[in-house]
């Protein structure tokens, strides 16, 4: 018997690897729309896997605006030049898990038009039962409110049955928050000594260790 009835799962950075293409277009949409920024990489890096509302939040409305607009623009138009590739391993896992009945989803802070640009690039949405994007709750990660509604309308109501595998600080949080356990994944690129300082569940060092871990086994 699996020890989770359903595994969710970050999009950027923890399935594909859209890090390089987040921080590019943030860079590129400062140089657009205010000729350029001092916010340093790292700051930069922590708003990943946040709403854009929250990345841009330091600016006047108006120009919040401008910014998630042009990112929004720039963003799709490079994805859609198929620039995004898969984690290895990353297929293979999933081929595992689904066959073996566990349910599989995806949540992301990511804006559902956006977000489906590389789903269906990458041929992704035939290994889950669910896909659930920015638009699904008022509240976004690091709240729980995403995984527990995520998980709710997959027919799962004890989140001690769900694992959320993800690559960031909002992930854990919002696994936290919403009682079930967090995965982090071995290839994310945020600073790794504090993701595991903050104490997930598990840390997924090998993407062949992820199975194992939802049947309660080791590898």
């Amino acid at each position: 018997m699996s020890k989770y009835d359903l595994v969710l799962y970050d999009l950027d950075g923890t399935l594909q690897d859209s890090v390089p293409l987040i921080m590019e277009s943030m860079k590129a949409t400062y140089d657009i729309v205010l000729g350029g920024t001092d916010r340093t990489d790292a700051d930069l890096m922590s708003y990943i896997g946040k709403p854009l509302t929250d990345t841009f939040w330091m600016h006047d409305e108006e120009t919040r605006e401008r910014l998630v607009e042009e990112y929004l623009k720039y963003n799709c138009a490079r994805m859609k030049e198929n620039v995004i590739p898969i984690f290895p391993g990353v297929y293979d896992f999933l081929s595992k898990i689904r066959a073996s009945g566990v349910k599989q989803g995806i949540v992301t802070s990511k804006l559902e038009e956006s977000a489906m640009i590389t789903i269906d690039l990458l041929e992704l949405g035939q290994y889950f039962d669910g896909l659930f994007f920015r638009e699904l709750t008022e509240r976004a990660k690091p709240h729980g409110d995403p995984l527990i509604e995520a998980a709710k309308r997959m027919g799962i109501t004890d989140m001690k049955r769900v694992l959320y595998v993800g690559d960031a600080l909002p992930d854990l949080l919002s696994a936290r928050d919403a009682g079930c356990d967090f995965a982090l994944v071995g290839w994310t690129k945020m600073p790794k000594e504090e993701l595991i300082a903050a104490n997930p569940n598990y840390l997924v060092d090998v993407p062949a260790r992820l199975p194992c871990i939802i049947e309660g086994t080791e590898l």
